[in-house]
């Protein structure tokens, strides 16, 4: 990252559950993305919120991304079942494609997305 790179603040590491994820409206390149964070296992992983298959949201409900068992992501339009680490997709109508990834950065407690 240069200096001129914008850094996002989204969010302290504490606000999501973990096992969890939580949802969030971000300014990148100059336009409004609805993005995700899931965190599992002490590890952090930010994707658009937009399945590959229809490029539909992915949650159930508000800040619900992960299946029954909080082991993956799922997709509340077609089932479709994605690794929490990667984002590819391992079940479903689009497997083989993945959520389309952003960088993040931790600094000390703060979550922030690093376009």
């Amino acid at each position: 990252m240069n200096d001129n790179t914008p850094v996002i603040m989204l969010c302290k590491t504490t606000d999501i559950d973990d096992p969890g994820s939580k949802s969030f409206e971000a300014k990148i390149k100059h336009e409004t993305h609805s993005i995700f964070i899931v965190k599992k296992n002490g590890e952090f992983h930010a994707y658009y919120n937009q399945c590959p298959h229809t490029g539909a949201n992915l949650e159930w409900q508000e800040d619900q991304f992960l299946d029954m068992d909080k082991e993956l992501i799922q997709c509340a339009t077609h089932d479709a079942l994605f690794t929490i680490d990667t984002g590819e997709c391992i079940a479903g109508p689009c497997v083989g494609d993945s959520l389309k990834e952003i960088p993040l950065k931790i600094t000390g407690d703060e979550i922030h997305l690093d376009i």
